[in-house]
């Protein structure tokens, strides 16, 4: 995994963890915190998808450029 991603995922966790205690430690009704934190939850699984689709094509592409270059030389 390159910088970039540990960078990235580092500030996803970060973002989530300081949102869940930030809902946690909020006043207001169970109910609404609960929501917050299914809300929260989806978000992150939409990011997570996202930077993994992105991830996945970024390899790909390297996986090409790879086998193109091993072509060149054959």
């Amino acid at each position: 995994m390159n910088t970039l991603a540990k960078i990235a995922i580092a500030a996803g966790a970060g973002l989530v963890a300081g949102g869940v205690l930030g809902v946690l430690f909020a006043p207001d009704k169970g109910e609404n915190t609960r929501k917050k934190i299914t809300d929260s939850g989806k978000k992150l699984t939409d990011t997570v998808k996202e930077k993994m689709g992105n991830l996945k094509v970024n390899i790909r592409g390297k996986t090409e450029a790879v086998k193109e270059g091993m072509e060149e030389f054959a």
